[in-house]
């Protein structure tokens, strides 16, 4: 049996794999968390850049929570991860969640970034 990082990075490459051969030409949202905090980047991958990108570590949100590792702040780096495509003109993107379930901190940044308006 395998240890766990290796088995995340399993779950990784066979999730993105699955969304490259889905949706070529998409920009995609690739979320991270740790265990403290939870970053957001928007990605296209043609070009092999980040267009914006949005965390946990920002000042205003660090500022205004004593732990960073919450599922409300998730929901505001959701937020602002969409109102920064927003205003680059991004609407329709791709979620990747890397190797994590679509659970809690990233179901949270999922659902904030669909209501502030970016459509995946």
């Amino acid at each position: 049996m395998g240890n766990s990082i290796s088995l995340h990075n399993k779950r990784k490459l066979r999730n993105r794999k699955a969304l490259k051969s889905k949706s070529y030409g998409k920009l995609r949202l690739s979320v991270f968390r740790s265990s403290r905090h939870i970053y957001g980047q928007i990605i296209d991958d043609i070009q092999g850049i980040t267009i914006t990108a949005a965390s946990s570590l920002e000042i205003n949100i660090k500022k205004q929570f004593k732990n960073c590792g919450t599922k409300e702040v998730a929901s505001l780096v959701g937020k602002k991860i969409a109102e920064k495509a927003i205003k680059k003109g991004i609407k329709n993107v791709v979620f990747d969640r890397g190797g994590y379930i679509y659970h809690g901190r990233v179901k949270n940044l999922a659902d904030a970034a669909r209501e502030s308006g970016l459509i995946f």
